[in-house]
């Protein structure tokens, strides 16, 4: 909403001051696709509980640096000699002015609301005890405007600490964050409490001591003063880059559904129901975003079977029919999945959602196997492209899967699902082996 605002102020401030600029489309593209852009490359929208005011005025002074100077190069480059450039240094001040101040207020609004309402709280635990710790602790309990609620502290030092017992407490009491004194713990205790946080959907951060055991790039952040390391980064609880994406997501899928499933159903309702008695949909369980089931919609490309929701099709199945054999060579029986985008359950691009049984299967005996719901799923996936679609034979199928599922969840763009989307669409015209 600050984001739309803020686009709102930046097109309609133009019309307060004489710029004289000739062609008004033009113009409006530009600014708005300027401001975009700087927003997302300085995360201009990403604001925390725990960011702090100077923060926010360090990304103000960022944002119209950059955008000042995108401004006036618009002159230059579609030669506009006759616009204003005192009336744009005019527009530019006012602009700052207006967002700055609407910045702000939104900024202290939130945090009043978060310390009142204790809204949106998250469910923390910390592992470890000293000074460290103890000044987390304190930051919880008095920066009520940050939204953590601090429910334990276990002791990895004491005698009898049993990580299971954590785990147990973590699960049972519905803890979103766990924080670790890296200094308190070893290393296999580390790889323990990291594959437990993976496999359950847990934000998982250390409070930074000098051991050598990050293989990963991790993101640093500061709770008042003090240093926070967090595991994982996922550019798409970024708001601004889920905006980017469900309004891409919406775009797209009202596009193939008024321009391709309007005319390509009824056609299909008659292939379909020509051959084999039963509906044209057919809807199955699966698991979306934060674990949760949804209802994915597919045309139906076999005969009504009883396995349906248990075995995955094979290589030359019985269940399949002639019409089903060519929908799913061609993908065809996937379109119906841009209802769900429509719905939300779904996205465009994302890991491919599994059947309720193989995410119970998988879960246990794949390490890490419950990263890729941090995300929502996709009709296509960087996955999918690269080969790994379809029928699990092996264990390397599914492990390779996860593998590519949740690089494309560390290391999202907006490019990067256009070039998926663009390879897709190629594999369809090459055509693909395990799609049967």
């Amino acid at each position: 909403m600050s984001f739309l605002v803020d686009l709102l102020i930046v097109n309609l401030f133009v019309y307060f001051f004489p710029l004289q600029f000739e062609l008004p489309i033009l113009f409006h593209c530009y600014i708005t696709l300027a401001w975009l852009l700087i927003s997302l490359s300085i995360s201009f929208y990403r604001i925390f509980p725990y960011t702090k005011v100077t923060q926010v005025l360090r990304l103000l002074a960022r944002q119209f640096f950059f955008y000042f100077l995108i401004l006036y190069a618009f002159i230059g480059f579609f030669k506009q000699p006759s616009m204003s450039r005192l009336a744009l240094a005019q527009y530019a001040a006012l602009v700052f002015f207006s967002i700055s101040i609407i910045k702000l207020i939104i900024y202290f609004l939130l945090l009043s609301y978060r310390e009142k309402f204790r809204s949106s709280l998250q469910n923390v635990v910390i592992i470890g005890k000293n000074k460290k710790t103890d000044q987390l602790i304190h930051v919880f309990n008095t920066r009520k405007d940050y939204g953590y609620n601090f429910l334990k502290q276990f002791f990895p030092n004491e005698e009898g600490f049993d990580l299971r017992q954590c785990f147990e407490y973590i699960v049972s009491n519905n803890v979103n964050e766990i924080y670790c004194s890296v200094s308190e713990l070893r290393n296999s205790e580390i790889v323990e409490i990291i594959n437990f946080a993976d496999n359950n959907l847990k934000t998982l951060k250390f409070l930074p001591d000098n051991k050598n055991i990050y293989a990963k790039k991790l993101k640093l952040e500061y709770y008042d003063y003090l240093p926070i390391l967090s595991l994982r980064d996922i550019p798409l609880h970024n708001p601004i880059n889920a905006f980017v994406k469900r309004s891409f997501d919406i775009a797209f899928s009202l596009v193939m559904v008024f321009g391709v499933l309007i005319w390509l159903t009824p056609l299909l309702a008659i292939l379909i129901r020509l051959e084999s008695k039963g509906p044209l949909f057919f809807v199955q369980k699966r698991t979306g975003l934060d674990n949760k089931e949804f209802y994915c919609y597919k045309f139906r490309s076999m005969a009504m079977n009883k396995d349906a929701d248990r075995m995955q099709a094979g290589k030359n199945d019985m269940r399949v029919t002639r019409i089903g054999k060519f929908i799913r060579k061609t993908s065809i029986d996937e379109l119906p999945q841009f209802y769900n985008v429509l719905f939300g359950n779904m996205s465009v691009v994302g890991p491919r959602p599994h059947m309720l049984k193989h995410t119970d299967e998988y879960a246990s005996k794949v390490d890490k196997y419950m990263v890729r719901h941090f995300i929502k799923p996709g009709i296509t996936g960087l996955a999918q492209v690269r080969g790994y679609r379809g029928e699990i034979e092996r264990d390397s199928d599914i492990q390779n899967r996860i593998k590519f599922d949740i690089f494309y969840i560390e290391n999202w763009s907006f490019l990067l699902d256009l070039k998926i989307i663009v390879q897709t669409v190629l594999n369809l015209f090459k055509g693909e082996d395990k799609a049967y």
